[in-house]
């Protein structure tokens, strides 16, 4: 998911994971911990230098293609995406379509945004100056202490930051400690390609409007821990514990293009607990925010379609997971008739 600078309110810190939706944990056996740890003791092996990435998705309507990239992240640290096949239709179309995502936002300007800046950092904390020790189960809070001493050693502030934001912080570390990083691997290529041409992409982001944010992060920061919070919680810290190989296998498989690994690969429990967490707050039910993974994918099919009808070449980005899972992006346009022929 994208936010807007104005749209930390609740989501705070970690909305841009959340979507973002971007990381996909592959299904597998799960593998016992280190005794006395609950932590897989295994190097996560990582690909390096130049990669192609997978092979394009085409939609047809007619002689009108849209080509749709399926992104990924983390991906690896220290691999260059160079696709021939991206770089061609994106020389070729008449159109590229972003990502999509969420972004809410206000009408109230830059400067009194910044004036928001104190009130969102204080909505990151858990309310009335509780630590992580105070709000989470034993067990949990002993497996956090853990992870916590071992990729982020001393650090007390994290511990007056809300679950879902500290898991977040520990998750980022703990991709990096293996290698792997969050964005900056696929948008650059595009983006100097669109340079070049003089091009924009076009937005498919679904657009929420708060009316007062301020009241949005006084409500937020009376919001108490809800079993989705520890759910959420207890999961990220199971990737981090065993399933760090496995996100690296998955970063792997994309890079140099192994779609078969990829796609039977795709799973989002994970994603899913965090995004209820976020979004099945009183908050966000005041202000109508709710079913937005439906209204996005309904937002970027809007654009989509619209795009395959004008024009002869679309090109578009969008989260593997998000492609290939039931019910997802390709299978809403084969239900409308479009053909969908996969990559090579």
């Amino acid at each position: 998911m994208r936010l807007s600078f104005y749209g930390m309110l609740w989501l705070s810190l970690l909305v841009a994971w959340a979507p973002a939706h971007a990381q996909d944990v592959p299904e597998s056996e799960p593998v016992p911990p280190v005794a006395g740890t609950g932590v897989i003791d295994m190097e996560a092996v990582v690909v390096a230098g130049v990669q192609p990435g997978p092979g394009l998705w085409k939609v047809r309507q007619g002689d009108h293609l849209l080509y749709v990239l399926g992104t990924q992240s983390p991906l690896p640290k220290n691999v260059t995406w160079r696709s021939d096949e991206v770089d061609q239709v994106l020389q070729l179309a008449d159109e590229v379509l972003a990502s999509p995502g969420i972004s809410v936002g206000t009408d109230i300007g830059f400067f009194r945004g910044l004036m928001l800046l104190p009130s969102a950092m204080k909505a990151s904390k858990n309310p009335d100056g509780q630590k992580l020790q105070d709000v989470l189960p034993p067990a949990l809070y002993a497996r956090w202490a853990v992870l916590k001493q071992r990729y982020m050693g001393r650090d007390g502030g994290i511990e007056k930051k809300r679950p879902l934001i500290a898991a977040f912080q520990l998750y980022s570390e703990a991709l990096s400690d293996s290698g792997l990083r969050e964005g900056g691997v696929i948008n650059p290529v595009i983006d100097a390609v669109l340079k070049r041409r003089k091009m924009k992409r076009t937005p498919t982001v679904l657009n929420i409007k708060l009316d007062d944010p301020r009241a949005a992060l006084a409500d937020f920061r009376k919001e108490t821990l809800k079993p989705e919070d520890l759910a959420c919680f207890s999961k990220t810290l199971d990737v981090i514990e065993g399933d760090l190989p496995h996100v690296a296998a998955r970063a792997n498989a994309w890079a140099v293009g192994d779609w078969p690994a990829l796609r039977s690969g795709a799973r989002q429990d994970w994603q899913q607990a965090c995004e209820l967490a976020w979004f099945n707050t009183e908050t966000a039910r005041k202000r109508g925010i709710s079913d937005v993974e439906a209204r996005m994918q309904a937002r970027w099919m809007e654009v989509a379609e619209g795009a395959l009808q004008k024009n002869r070449i679309t090109f578009a980005t969008v989260p593997v997971w998000q492609l290939v899972k039931p019910g997802g992006y390709l299978a809403a346009l084969q239900a409308k008739g479009y053909e969908v022929e996969a990559p090579e």
